[in-house]
């Protein structure tokens, strides 16, 4: 009776662990990312998930003519600079930010609305045994075609 217990419990445990680091994600999105979009508005889509070393994600977004927009790909310490591209939806490359010393933040404007991919990946890290995993996230910033400040 108390074996299955351990059992159930330690099941329940098992299956609360990826909620317990959805949540996690989050507040280290909200917190830590989202402030570096600034001085642009953020679009409010929380774009975030756990990764590991040595994995992709991709995500499809619309982006508007006449905005300006930041591309934020934000991921946590552990797992090192963070490679991200830009293609069309036939794949074509826009940009890389391997281009730019792996930077995490782009700035642009498209000449028409149109859907784009952003592919983020987490490069792998040899010289540690444990694989290591954490919390990357994309978000967005627009701001209306011409409404910078410009000081002089």
């Amino acid at each position: 009776m108390k074996i299955l217990l351990q059992l159930t419990i330690l099941t329940l445990c098992m299956l609360a662990l990826p909620f317990f680091s959805a949540a996690q994600c989050n507040e280290y999105t909200k917190k830590e990312c989202i402030p570096q979009l600034n001085p642009y508005t953020f679009n409010g889509q929380l774009n975030n998930a756990v990764l590991s070393q040595g994995e992709t994600a991709e995500l499809q977004l619309t982006f508007y003519k006449d905005q300006e927009y930041r591309v934020l790909v934000e991921g946590e310490d552990q797992l090192g600079k963070l490679h991200f591209q830009l293609f069309d939806t036939e794949y074509n490359l826009l940009y890389d930010n391997a281009d730019e010393d792996h930077t995490k933040l782009w700035d642009f404007m498209v000449e028409s609305t149109d859907d784009f991919i952003i592919r983020v990946l987490v490069p792998e890290n040899k010289e540690k045994e444990e694989l290591e995993s954490g919390c990357v996230s994309i978000l967005v910033g627009f701001r209306a075609f011409g409404s910078r400040t410009i000081f002089k």
